[in-house]
C-alpha cells in the first residue's frame, strides 16, 4: 500500500468536461496523474463509487461545502476518485455541484487503485473491484498524509480532518 512520502503512480485517469477549455475537448479527456500533480497541493479523496449513499450524502459535499477553506489553506485542488467511468463522474459532478470545487476523476479500470494498494474487492456484492475510502494530501506529487478507512467506515476520510492536516 502506498505510504507518506511516497510518490503518486503514474497512472491515467479520465475527467469528464461539458464544455470546450484550456486545450480540453468535451467529454472525457485523460489526466495524467504525475504531470497533474506536480508543483501543486492536491486533498485526494477516493470512494467505492459514484451515487452510492455514503459518499454522496457525505463525503462528496464534505469537500465541497470546504472548498474555500481548502483554498485558503493553501491546496490547489481537491480531486475525487472513483473506480467508475468518465461519463458517471460527469453525471455525479453534475448531481453533486462540484464545477470549480472538485475534480471528479475516473478510475475507471482501478488502475490508480490497484497501483496504490488501495482497492476493495466487492465482488461478491456485484460491484467488482473497487477504491477503498481514503483522503490523501499530496504535495509536488508526494504523499504527505494519509487516512485509510476501515472497511464500512467513514471516520478519518472525511473533509474536516483533511483540512486540519492540511493547516498544519
Amino acid at each position: 500500500m502506498i505510504q507518506v512520502g511516497d510518490a503518486l503512480p503514474s497512472t491515467t485517469l479520465m475527467e469528464y468536461s461539458e464544455v470546450e477549455g484550456e486545450g480540453c475537448s468535451i467529454g472525457p479527456n485523460p489526466v495524467a496523474v504525475d504531470k497533474a500533480a506536480a508543483g501543486k497541493t492536491i486533498a485526494v479523496f477516493a470512494v467505492p463509487g459514484a451515487f452510492t449513499p455514503t459518499c454522496s450524502a457525505k463525503h462528496v459535499p464534505g469537500f465541497v461545502d470546504k472548498a474555500d477553506a481548502f483554498k485558503a489553506a493553501g491546496v490547489d485542488e481537491i480531486w475525487c476518485l472513483s473506480v467508475n467511468d468518465a461519463f458517471v463522474m460527469g453525471a455525479w459532478a453534475r448531481d453533486q455541484k462540484t464545477a470549480g470545487k472538485v475534480r471528479m476523476l475516473a478510475d475507471g479500470d482501478a488502475a490508480f487503485a490497484k497501483a496504490t494498494g488501495l482497492t476493495l474487492d466487492l465482488n461478491g456484492r456485484g460491484l467488482g473491484l473497487r477504491s477503498n475510502r481514503y483522503s490523501m494530501l499530496v504535495r509536488d506529487g508526494k504523499v504527505v498524509s494519509l487516512n485509510v478507512e476501515a472497511p464500512g467506515k467513514f471516520e478519518v476520510s472525511d473533509a474536516d480532518t483533511l483540512l486540519a492536516q492540511a493547516k498544519a
